[in-house]
This record gives C-alpha cells, structure tokens and sequence, in this order.
C-alpha cells in the first residue's frame, strides 16, 4: 500500500463522537485521489504519538468541542504542541464554539476554525490535501497574520451523507434533523445551522437501521432538537411521518432490537406532547421514559426566551405523560438573563409542582453561549435560597444534573465574552423588558 499524503488525527473524546462519526461517515462514501489514513487520539498522549509517527507527511489534527469545554481544550492542545508539533502539523477547531467565535479560536491555539457544517468542508480539505485555499468554511491566518475568512460551509441535504463511519465501525444515535425553526435565545443550534429543519429521509433512515442490524447492533437512538418535529417545516407535528418512522424503525431493527424516541439524546417539546403522540411512543417504543424542554417556569422569562410555549403546557405534558405511563423529565434552566424573584419563585414553584406529579427535573444554570442572541447576557446567577430547594429536591431523587457545574463554565464564557465583544452589542439589552415586547425585539443573529 502506497504511502499516505496525508494523516488525519482525531482528538477523540467522548464527548463529541458523534459529530466526528459524522465528519468520518461522508468521508468514508468518498471518492478523492488523495491517499490519507485517519488515527483516532483518545488521550493526550496518543493524539501527540500519532501526530509523531506522521513524520514529515501533511497532518490534520481535528479537534471537536462545546463552547464549555473551549478553554481545557486550549489548555490540551498546549499539551500536545508542546510534544508533538511541526511545520506540516495543522490544527482544525470544528463545531458551535468554532463556528460562533472563530477569532477566539485562532487567538486560543488552534490554526484553522471550521465555520458551519463540517462535512463538505473536510472533503475539500482532504482532495487538497490539506491545503484551505480556495476552500469555503475556514477561517485562519495567512502567513502575514492577516485574519482569512471563507464564509460558511455549503449546507447539503443529509441525506447526502451517512450519519455513522461504517468503514470504521463507528456508530452513534443517528441525526434525523439538523436545524430548528424556534430559534430559542440561548440556544446555539438554530443559529449554526440555520432556523429551518432539514431532516433525513425515511428511506435513508431506514437504510442506516438495516445496516445497524447487519451488523448485531440492536438499540436505535436518534438526534433531533425537537423529536416529534420530523417529518415537518412548521410548528405543528407531523404525527403521520412520526408514525412511519418509528413503524420503519421497528420494523428494521427485528424483534431482537429497541427503538429509543423521545428521550436522550433528544427530548419533545412540551406543547407537542399529546395522548395520540405519546401511544406512537408506547407502539413502536422501548423506552419508558421522555425528555421534556420546559427551560422555564415563568412565562415572562419563556417569552422573553422565544420559546414558543407556556407554564400550562409544560404542566400538560408532564400529566399527559405520566397517565399513559412515561417518567417524565423535565429540563429547567435557573439564572436565565432578567429573571427577577418573582420569575425565581415561578420556576421552583412549577418544580415543586412537577416533583409532587413524579416527574424529575433535569437542572441546568444559563451559560451565555457564543453565537446565540443572549452570547452577551451576565453568567447564570443562582442565588443562596434557590440553591437550598435545588438541593432539597435533589435529596427526594426529583432532581438531577450538572447544574453546580455549569455555573463555572458560565463564569468562564461570560469573561470571554468581554474580551471578545461584539460590535454595537451592549451588555445591558437584555429582557428586563415585558414579556410581549421582548419577544418582539427581533433577533440579532438570525
């Protein structure tokens, strides 16, 4: 076998397999002159040996992370360079964090930042053999340091790309839906891959199920920000599509296999939930529990948030789902931009509420996440008193999460994003305002 022209090196973590399963999928389908072998770094040590046994030849690394996990990454990545590194040595940032803050990026280590979609981006990189002139979703520096941008990677469908790297045997829950319409301020994924859904077809979906089965995997697991959204453009479930997808599902992993829908890595929004939708579940499902997005207990925050529902759904969904027999789980975000006592008082009180019902809570503290409309909002702030009731549910299993966390990585953003501001962006527009007319302001970065 020829020797390779270029070595592409994953700093693999747990982490973030899924979106390299995905890089590798599209790869693997491709057709290139280009020779290349793909190694995967599970350590620090191992990325480093691998970008060592290179030698002189092109070198790719390729790095993948959330926002949170940005500044260890930057530390690793000193790790590394600092035991193997070279002229012929690249590093590649992919994902949200990179693609909403590329210049915060590059000043942080890395040589290259993925802007957007990354599969078209890798395959053009890897036909020019790792040369990204010319190449569209890059931003770097040229030799001058002079900041180089190429605007972001073309979107395709996804049915152009497997969701898994079968020739390496790597496989994950598959993407049925990339994109979504609802726009929420604190989240990144509408705002890297646009406010639309595009979803996978059923008969791609069905064909990466039978080539799961063919080769003795049983569980089907899917990646959505909105599960019963499949199958639809507008803000109304599709139950019909829903229905062909779970009964294709069911029908492709044999009776050996289980369908997973609804819960991890994918939740249902809360205005969706219906008895019709959840006996799709219980049908075709294996799963007995569901992943409900309620983020908030006030409806001046929801608003203000664009979420596009209220309280009394949330409260709704959660009965509906424990009637038809579902443990129900409910994401809460605590310290959102503007929320005032009142708004704290709300969203513990619909804890407590849910609690005594039987649903959990799954807690989380804001992070002013890069890219998102609230990128400038204050770090989460939970204050003595709500921490305690946390806490308390926490103790009567009502509660988990990483929450106490999460609040050190949004002290970490919140500093980054000072140093990084955004022009005309000011740290005070944030919804202090009424609900109605905060909703109405409009998004900044759509």
């Amino acid at each position: 076998m020829s020797a390779p022209e270029l070595v592409l090196v994953l700093r693999y973590r747990k982490a973030v397999t899924y979106g390299f399963h995905a890089l590798l999928g599209a790869l693997g389908e491709h057709e290139t002159r280009t020779r290349y072998e793909v190694r995967f770094g599970e350590t620090v040590q191992e990325t480093a040996r691998h970008i060592r046994e290179a030698g002189d030849v092109r070198t790719l690394v390729l790095w993948s992370f959330y926002s949170p996990d940005a500044a260890a990454l930057a530390d690793e990545l000193k790790q590394i360079r600092a035991l193997a590194d070279g002229p012929r040595v690249t590093h590649l940032a992919g994902g949200v964090h990179a693609t909403a803050e590329p210049v915060q990026t590059l000043d942080a280590g890395w040589d290259m930042a993925a802007i957007g979609e990354g599969e078209s981006t890798l395959l053009s990189l890897v036909d020019a053999k790792g040369d990204p002139a010319g190449i569209t979703g890059l931003a770097y520096r040229d030799a001058t340091g002079k900041l180089i941008r190429t605007g972001k990677a073309k979107q395709r469908p996804l049915d152009d790309f497997p969701g898994f790297a079968l020739k390496w045997d790597r496989f994950n829950a598959l993407e049925i839906t990339r994109g979504c319409i609802y726009a929420c301020r604190f989240c990144q994924t509408p705002f890297m891959f646009s406010a639309r859904f595009r979803h996978r077809s059923l008969a791609n979906v069905r064909w990466h199920v039978d080539q799961m089965r063919a080769r003795g995997l049983r569980d089907v697991r899917f990646i959505t920000p909105t599960a019963l959204s499949y199958g639809t453009q507008t803000d109304e479930p599709d139950l019909a599509a829903v229905e062909e997808l779970l009964a294709s599902c069911r029908e492709g992993i044999g009776p050996n296999g289980r369908v997973f829908f609804g819960s991890f890595p994918s939740e249902i929004r809360p205005e969706h939930v219906s008895r019709e939708a959840l006996r799709l579940v219980k049908k075709y499902c294996d799963n007995n529990n569901i992943i409900v997005g309620a983020q908030s207990g006030s409806d001046r925050v929801l608003d203000a948030a664009k979420r596009g529902h209220g309280v009394e759904e949330v409260k709704r969904a959660a009965r509906l789902g424990i009637e038809e027999g579902f443990r129900i789980n409910v994401d809460m975000i605590f310290g959102m931009p503007g929320e005032g006592e009142q708004d704290v008082a709300d969203s513990l009180k619909l804890a407590r509420e849910l609690a005594e019902l039987g649903a959990r809570i799954h807690a989380h503290t804001f992070m002013p996440l890069p890219g998102t409309p609230w990128r400038d909002a204050p770090a989460g702030d939970v204050d003595p008193e709500t921490i305690r009731e946390v806490d308390r549910l926490s103790q009567r299993g009502a509660l988990y999460g990483h929450w106490q966390k999460q609040r050190d990585h949004a002290a970490r953003l919140a500093a980054a994003a000072e140093a990084y501001p955004r022009p005309g962006r000011s740290r005070t527009l944030l919804p202090t305002v009424p609900p109605r007319a905060a909703a109405d302001e409009g998004c900044s970065t759509c």
